[in-house]
């Protein structure tokens, strides 16, 4: 068990070290010169090699690197173009709304589509089945902001019983605020994340369904509810499991359009408003961090599977 941990914990070395190597290339080995870009077509000579020396890019490559990555070490991000602020300072500013917001919309997604997978399973092939198939077609198909636009005109404008935009604080405002805020954008995330887990949970447990230890615990005349739950749904865990992971990558690109439809203060609104600034410090911070929290968390992922199926330990 602790050799399988040590092993999994070691193979994310090698691919932050790649990420980290082509967020450093990003910059350096693009066409043009970063600094005129950074500074824009208005800017004089003075700016441009004003940006030059604050990004370092004066120095050889191998130089660079080696700086780039010792700072890293250290925690350092860089510093923005634009405000002058550290970039790591700028994430932990705009962390809570995103992670809060991911968070809620990772076990609200859980919560609805391994139920609706798993009766889907059970009911194959009824009316129950094909109208849950139907729900996850469609959650793949509507793009993220018109969902987000068709939430906002029948909820806050229509309704009127949720706001239109913004975010509020569990800490500060209190959980019915936050709530009320928080709702319609984990809503909107959610859809697509339902979609791929109730259709993978579906697929799992009619897999599940048809095996010989199935029919040997019916034939022991255990109730149909406890063979679903303590013996189907159980083992078809890890391709669940799995998925979960899968669509976190979905997650982390769908919270840049989300909070920029709803207006929260969070990093996807950082990365957008870096992007459209050209402010290529926070551009590089923030794929490193995402990158980490999407290694971090398939590694978690990687593990789970240890205690849903002995068999990985060995």
């Amino acid at each position: 068990m602790l050799a399988y941990v040590l092993k999994r914990v070691l193979m994310t070395v090698p691919v932050m070290i790649v990420v980290a190597l082509f967020v450093f290339l990003l910059l350096r080995l693009a066409p043009g010169d970063p600094a005129a870009v950074i500074a824009g077509d208005y800017a004089t000579a003075e700016d441009v090699a004003r940006i030059r020396e604050q990004l370092g890019l004066s120095d050889p490559i191998i130089v660079q690197f080696f700086n780039w990555t010792w700072s890293l070490m250290q925690g350092d991000l860089g510093t923005s173009i634009f405000s002058n602020k550290p970039v790591t300072e700028l994430i932990l500013q705009r962390i809570e709304p995103t992670m809060l917001l991911a968070l809620t919309t990772i076990l609200f997604s859980i919560a609805i589509a391994v139920p609706l997978g798993t009766i889907a399973a059970f009911r194959s092939g009824s009316w129950i089945d094909r109208v849950v198939m139907l729900f996850s077609v469609g959650g793949f198909s509507v793009p993220v902001f018109v969902l987000g636009y068709i939430l906002i005109y029948l909820f806050s404008l229509t309704l009127k019983v949720l706001p239109v935009q913004g975010y509020r604080s569990p800490f500060e405002h209190g959980l019915g605020p936050f709530l009320s805020h928080i709702t319609l954008p984990s809503v909107t995330l959610s859809v697509i994340f339902i979609a791929l887990i109730a259709r993978m949970t579906r697929a799992s447990v009619i897999e599940v369904l048809e095996e010989d230890y199935i029919r040997t615990a019916r034939a022991k005349g255990q109730s149909e509810f406890k063979v679903l739950m303590r013996h189907a749904l159980r083992n078809a865990a890890v391709p669940i499991v799995t998925v979960v992971g899968i669509g976190i990558a979905l997650l982390i690109g769908g919270v840049v359009v989300t909070e920029s439809v709803y207006n929260i203060p969070g990093l996807g609104r950082l990365v957008l408003d870096a992007v459209l600034a050209r402010d290529y410090p926070i551009i590089q911070g923030l794929i490193l961090f995402f990158s980490f929290i999407y290694i971090l968390l398939n590694l978690l992922i990687d593990l789970t599977y240890t205690f849903l199926d002995p068999r990985i330990r060995y």
